[in-house]
């Protein structure tokens, strides 16, 4: 399937005012669902245990007018208004602030970036909205670019993001579906409750992690009118009970009532924030989903139907607790207690289809960053199936998924109740906004180039209302807060392990590499039979020759007579255009028949089947032995080792190039080409043709080079994966032993190997290890 031609041709986002009311309808089912269902929990969050409702309605207004106040300044003024235009190319998320950050101050983490990655076209278009540059961000560059500890900080920050959103991924679909379930309990004594609202909140989350290997595709329709349908219930509830129970209601939207609140509850009411919190559960995803809509799209979705509808719902459950004192007990105070008793079966049904679609967005979200992090170097490698080949970033993580489920279940048996799920939830959400901010500030300075005063600003302001929260779901450690923290450093210890191996297995590398003088002295035979194929040694340098090539040529008697020295790499931007994914450039003189391929990827593309890729490979060296003519003009740039690299795109890309065409006809007529009276050996079955532009002006070094070339394709290609061991050298820190030896080896060894992770070639596949000490 040819998804690189589906994201080259995929619809602009900005074409008119129906493609973006298009997307601002499916956003709605995408973005907003986590978001939507906040209402179920909220206010049985906020009075579980901290406050209590009384008759003079101080606490119920208090609380409304802090999520009326939350709703408007973090989701609509924070998100809609600033942090949406800090996007990455059309990205957002995490990542997508710290790769801004490390292309505009050289603080990427990634070893083997290129001067060449410079030049893509994406690493520069990232929405710059000021050219100016301050004396004080040209000073903050400097000093990041100096410290090698602020840069490591910088990215334990991204880490400890991206692995809060990896556990609200646990979180939210447990307290999403466990509070739509809880409407059960208006029909049923508590007694009954009890034993059924656990099991089928378990049924109903295994049957959604279940399903997420067919992709949401096929029933990714249903998920806006869904929305759509709560959100219009939830606002014509509210509606319903204002009129009815209490028209003025909204006096309780000034700030004052939040004073007044503090002022009564004291301690109280500042731990209850926890619960209140909870109110914008899913305002990241808007976000970080940013790169499947657009930014008008989200923020008019946003604006126009789910804030008016949320404000409405929680209006309109303060009115009903407003004149209704007298309720059972605390833990009938949710969601279900306002809604009128004939429709509450529908709503019920609504609400758990609601909160299914909510979930649904945030676990994709965590396959969508997991795959992210481990392009960026920072996750093991793990298998990413695309579950569909027409919609972009819809993947599938078998161990992710398992695991997901597995916690979010453990999640589920173990606190059984919505209190300790809101405080491990909201805490998870807390310090994902607190991670964007910060990283917000220095976008601000170092991207938009604006003042420093102006991102302080934006810190201190949102900083503080954010610090607020984050320590009011901090003191309830002990009561479902150490969840999040617990997942968080579990995965923050496992992406740092990996981070620090990998950057280590590289450093070896590149000490260990083969000098080009060692190479010229064996001469074009390399010192040994050169025999019919193509050998390609996958590598991690992106210059030099690697160690395990002199391990092949001096211990193996005969070596392929086309040989690539392959690296696949991830760039720090989200998309390499197809005709700018290969660097070819060549490894000696002509004759020795060495080349290397640099095959660039964004941190959100895809990558291609093996077969696919091998053709692509083949076709890229051939149109780079063409450009080498003088009449041809293709960039070239230069790489550390002065070998002379040539951008060469994909086949779908570079429609006036050489094509490569495979058949199994020896009969069949090469084409108008210059190559047309060269033939395939009859006893082979597989035939390779390059098909030339027309009347292309080949010197004639060039047409044998590719003749060889092309026989070479037809006797076949051999993967040759080396696998570099690093061990710990004596006297090193007991740390570091732990880390290499055991934690980074064992990830290694656990975790899929690069021939079935990133889709190479690997039908003929010989690996070989080699240790090394660091």
């Amino acid at each position: 399937m040819d998804l690189e031609g589906v994201i080259r041709n995929r619809p602009a986002k900005k074409d008119s005012w129906k493609t973006v009311l298009t997307l601002a309808y499916q956003s709605l089912g995408v973005v907003y669902g986590d978001l939507s269902t906040s209402p179920l929990y909220v206010y049985k969050s906020t009075f579980a245990e901290d406050i209590q409702h009384s008759e003079t309605n101080e606490e119920i207004y208090g609380v409304l007018s802090f999520v009326f106040w939350t709703l408007t300044l973090v989701p609509l003024v924070k998100y809609v208004f600033i942090v949406l235009r800090a996007d990455d190319n059309g990205e957002g998320g995490t990542f997508a602030l710290y790769s801004l950050l490390c292309r505009h101050a050289r603080v990427s983490s990634l070893p083997n970036c290129q001067l060449a990655d410079e030049e893509l076209s994406e690493y520069t278009k990232d929405g710059i909205v000021s050219t100016s540059k301050t004396v004080a961000g040209s000073s903050l560059k400097s000093t990041l670019e100096k410290y090698r500890v602020l840069q490591t900080l910088l990215l334990v920050l991204a880490l400890i993001g991206t692995c809060m959103v990896i556990g609200d991924g646990v979180l939210t679909p447990a307290i999403s579906v466990f509070s739509a379930v809880s409407g059960l309990e208006l029909s049923m004594s508590k007694e009954q409750h009890r034993y059924v609202e656990v099991p089928v909140a378990c049924i109903i989350l295994i049957f959604l992690f279940a399903l997420q290997h067919y992709g949401t595709h096929r029933v990714g329709f249903l998920f806006a009118p869904v929305v759509i349908t709560w959100l219009l219930c939830i606002s014509a509830i509210g509606l319903y009970n204002i009129f009815h129970w209490n028209p003025h209601v909204y006096q309780a939207l000034s700030p004052y009532y939040m004073y007044k609140f503090l002022k009564k509850t004291q301690r109280g009411g500042w731990m209850s924030l926890g619960g209140i919190l909870l109110c914008i559960t899913g305002s990241e995803a808007m976000f970080a989903d940013l790169g499947h809509f657009s930014q008008l799209s989200i923020k008019i979705a946003f604006t126009f139907v789910v804030y008016p509808s949320l404000i409405l719902a929680y209006m309109g459950q303060a009115a009903y607790l407003s004149k209704h004192h007298a309720i059972e007990s605390n833990y009938r105070i949710g969601f279900y207690v306002s809604v009128p008793e004939k429709i509450r079966w529908p709503v019920l049904a609504i609400a758990i289809l609601a909160a299914v679609v909510g979930s649904q967005a945030i676990i994709t979200g965590t396959f969508s960053i997991i795959k992210q992090c481990s392009a960026l170097g920072c996750f093991p490698r793990v298998k990413i199936v695309h579950t569909s080949s027409k919609i972009h970033g819809q993947i599938y993580i078998p161990e992710i998924n398992w695991t997901l489920m597995l916690l979010c279940l453990a999640v589920t048996i173990g606190f059984r109740d919505t209190k300790r799920m809101g405080n491990a939830s909201g805490l998870a959400v807390i310090t994902v906004m607190l991670v964007t901010t910060c990283l917000m500030s220095l976008v601000i300075v170092l991207c938009w180039h604006k003042s420093v005063f102006l991102a302080l600003c934006f810190i201190f302001f949102f900083g503080s209302i954010e610090a607020l929260y984050f320590s009011a779901s901090l003191i309830k450690f002990l009561e479902g807060a150490w969840v999040p923290i617990a997942l968080s450093f579990i995965f923050l210890v496992v992406m740092f392990v990996w981070h620090y191996g990998t950057l280590k297995k590289y450093e070896s590398d590149v000490q260990n590499k083969v000098s080009i003088n060692w190479l010229l002295s064996l001469g074009p035979t390399l010192g040994i039979v050169r025999v019919r194929g193509i050998g390609l040694i996958h590598t991690e340098l992106v210059s030099g020759i690697p160690a395990i090539f002199s391990h092949f040529v001096t211990n193996l008697p005969a070596f392929h007579q086309v040989v690539v020295f392959l690296c696949i790499k991830s760039v720090p931007v989200p998309h390499v255009r197809p005709d700018e994914r290969f660097l070819v450039g060549r490894v000696g003189p002509k004759e020795y028949r060495l080349y290397r391929c640099i095959a660039r990827y964004g941190y959100r593309d895809i990558h291609k089947d093996d077969l696919e890729f091998e053709k692509d490979l083949v076709r890229s060296i051939a149109e780079f032995i063409r450009s080498e003519s003088p009449e041809c003009s293709l960039k070239l740039e230069e790489s550390e080792d002065d070998e002379k690299m040539t951008v060469v795109g994909t086949s779908s890309s570079n429609l006036r190039g050489i094509r490569l065409s495979e058949d199994s006809d020896i009969s069949e007529v090469i084409g108008t080409s210059e190559l047309r009276e060269i033939k395939s050996p009859g006893r082979l079955k597989k035939r390779v043709r390059f098909v030339l532009p027309e009347s292309p002006q080949i010197e004639r070094d060039a047409q044998a080079e590719l003749l060889e070339l092309m026989e070479a394709r037809e006797a076949g290609m051999a993967f040759i994966l080396g696998h570099s061991y690093v061990r710990a050298k004596r006297g090193s820190s007991l740390i570091k032993k732990v880390v290499i030896n055991f934690g980074y080896d064992f990830l290694r060894r656990n975790f899929r190997g690069p021939t079935y992770a990133l889709n190479i070639p690997h039908a003929s596949t010989l690996e070989v290890g080699m240790i090394y000490h660091v």
